[in-house]
């Protein structure tokens, strides 16, 4: 791991090298430094600290083999312009990063991975973290670090790539990022069923632990909206088994393509309702056990993830939200709301974050606070 570590500073392009000049500059300064791609992610968490470090310069494909499922590209990297470029191998990401924002929004690579945020086939098909092979950093010590590699088979030990994401560019500035990258599905079909929601997270737990091609799901207002991905044999063996009715391509589409981006129904009235100056409410993103039974709140709940990813959109105190994530054996964000706040961990897991931030960053270049309580203050 440390022969990983090694200076490769005599390495960098002129934009990444202008970045870590500004990565010193800060430490001399003791200034600290908010990271900012395309901007997509800025309503997550307390961005009121920092100087932004803007990473749209660092552009650009490095390297894609369609044949080994790899893909290496500069941090400021447009997501669009992998996309399209996967496409034309008939590949994707298959984590299904999220385009928050509309039309207007650009997310980055590198944002991508610093956020760690996943769409609807997360369940079924991994995290980001999970298809993360590799990274190149600058850490707050202005060190250019290179972790992990472009095979499977590199990442051994304690994968300090992977700790990267989700990190949200409080452990250091990302500037490559190496990941790997899968065949897009043969064949697709939506269905749905109307049941409650308690019922809906028993039935879809069952259908996950039997062989069916199940790749996402979702449940809102009395309808469960399950995916299924896979070969074609295999869909169309599952369809009899589940029953339901099938939802038309183009429908089921742009149902989960607006379930990916939160611009779906159930998001664009959370927003109008948290912005909208009429209520107290805050939208909230919980991460529970997938079984967990459903929380005892106010409010509209939208559940994907088999049960795993549950959002809620209340009225209820700050408090009695974090206090009934905990109780299930997880816990919350507030994802969009008036009064940023960050997450409530136990307090075993703020020294972990701590920890890792001093060894990071002793200098706390990174460390805004954005999501926890900063390390220095």
């Amino acid at each position: 791991m440390l022969a990983a570590m090694t200076s490769i500073a005599d390495l960098l392009s002129p934009p990444a090298q202008t970045l870590l000049d500004q990565v010193q500059d800060a430490r001399a300064r003791r200034t600290c430094l908010r990271i900012r791609g395309g901007g997509s992610k800025d309503h997550v968490g307390d961005i009121t600290r920092g100087e932004v470090l803007d990473t749209r310069s660092l552009q650009g494909i490095i390297a894609h083999e369609p044949s080994e499922l790899v893909l290496t590209a500069h941090a400021g990297t447009p997501l669009h312009e992998v996309e399209a470029l996967l496409a034309q191998s008939g590949q994707s990401l298959a984590f299904e990063p999220p385009r928050w924002g509309g039309a207007r929004a650009q997310p980055t690579l590198g944002g991508v991975v610093a956020s760690g945020f996943s769409g609807p086939a997360r369940a079924a098909r991994g995290a980001v973290r999970d298809h993360v092979l590799g990274v190149r950093m600058i850490n707050g010590q202005g060190q250019v670090l290179r972790f992990g590699g472009s095979v499977m088979k590199n990442v051994a030990g304690f994968d300090l790539s992977r700790l990267m994401t989700g990190s949200m560019g409080t452990l250091g500035l990302l500037l490559e990022v190496t990941v790997k990258v899968l065949p897009q599905a043969v064949a697709s079909c939506t269905l749905r069923f109307e049941m409650a929601q308690e019922q809906a997270l028993a039935q879809v737990n069952v259908w996950a632990g039997q062989p069916l091609p199940l790749d996402a799901s979702a449940w809102w207002d009395g309808l469960l909206v399950v995916r299924l991905r896979g070969a074609q044999a295999a869909v169309a063996a599952a369809l009899p088994r589940m029953g339901g009715e099938v939802v038309p391509p183009e429908l089921a589409d742009a149902f989960w393509q607006g379930l990916r981006d939160h611009q779906d129904e159930f998001f664009v009235r959370s927003h109008d309702s948290v912005m909208g100056g009429r209520s107290n409410a805050t939208l909230w993103r919980l991460s529970v056990p997938a079984t967990a039974k459903p929380l005892a709140l106010p409010g509209e709940t939208l559940v994907e993830w088999w049960g795993a990813q549950r959002w809620l959109c209340t009225t209820a105190p700050a408090a009695a939200v974090h206090e009934a994530a905990a109780q299930a054996g997880g816990h919350a964000l507030a994802w969009l709301t008036t009064t940023p706040q960050g997450v409530v961990l136990p307090d075993v897991l703020q020294r972990l974050h701590r920890q890792v931030q001093l060894a990071f960053d002793p200098d706390g270049v990174f460390d805004t606070g954005r999501l926890w309580p900063r390390a220095r203050n």
